[in-house]
């Protein structure tokens, strides 16, 4: 089994359920959901460029999947993220756009956010002692002949190339994107999200996502509220 911390909007979240449409996949549930119907791209097509983050499901990476230590149980894990989410506040992202990045489409923040990155940082550091180390096959399919010094540093360091002045923020919609396909798949993500994209996007929760066997989708296990309780009770 893996885990993962992400973020996530809630499951009541517009975001939510058209990213779930879009995907085929509810990540809270884990049921199919009917693709939308846009004009430049058939089912089947959606189906197939969102074959990879369908299975990841939808979400922005904070602390990518990783292995418990053998004497480190769930229970453990649930706690500590209760707490370290009760000790940070809530805020808002910056709105969020749809970018081509390199072959794939995605959503990203308009622009950097410190408070992101630094919580970002944050889960990376404080759950490190959570995680089992990387075997050789982890770090093969990382491919760390493509990595910069600083990427295969973070990789051997903290499980993953992409991390503290590495990290981007992005909630990923594709996978590879032929060049002849750009254009129409660019053209229905547009149509299908950028109705929702003026609205403000609360960062109110980390999620566990888990993966329950090799291969299997992941899903969301747990949504962990961030800053004390009495202040949520209170707002």
């Amino acid at each position: 089994m893996r885990y993962a911390i992400h973020f996530t909007p809630s499951p009541n979240d517009p975001l939510t359920h058209v990213a779930a449409a879009w995907l085929g996949r509810d990540v809270y549930s884990g049921l199919s959901v009917e693709p939308p119907a846009v004009t430049s791209l058939g089912m089947q097509e959606i189906s197939y460029h969102t074959a990879l983050p369908r299975r990841y499901g939808f979400h922005g990476a904070i602390k990518a999947p990783f292995r418990l230590m053998e004497d480190v149980s769930e229970a453990s894990l649930l706690r500590g993220l209760m707490h370290f989410a009760g000790t940070h506040q809530p805020f808002s992202l910056p709105p969020l756009e749809i970018a081509k990045l390199g072959n794939v489409y995605g959503l990203v923040p308009s622009w950097p956010s410190e408070t992101l990155n630094f919580l970002a940082a944050s889960v990376v550091q404080e759950f490190d002692h959570y995680r089992a180390p990387l075997s050789d096959a982890d770090i093969d399919r990382a491919d760390p002949d493509r990595l910069s010094a600083t990427q295969l540093t973070n990789l051997h360091r903290w499980g993953h190339p992409y991390v503290m002045d590495e990290f981007r923020f992005q909630m990923l919609l594709t996978g590879g994107v032929m060049p002849g396909d750009c254009a129409r798949v660019e053209r229905a993500i547009r149509g299908v999200f950028e109705p929702l994209l003026e609205r403000q996007i609360e960062f109110a929760n980390l999620a566990l996502f888990v993966e329950d066997e090799p291969g299997a989708p992941f899903r969301v296990h747990s949504l962990h509220p961030m800053g004390r309780v009495s202040a949520r009770r209170i707002a």
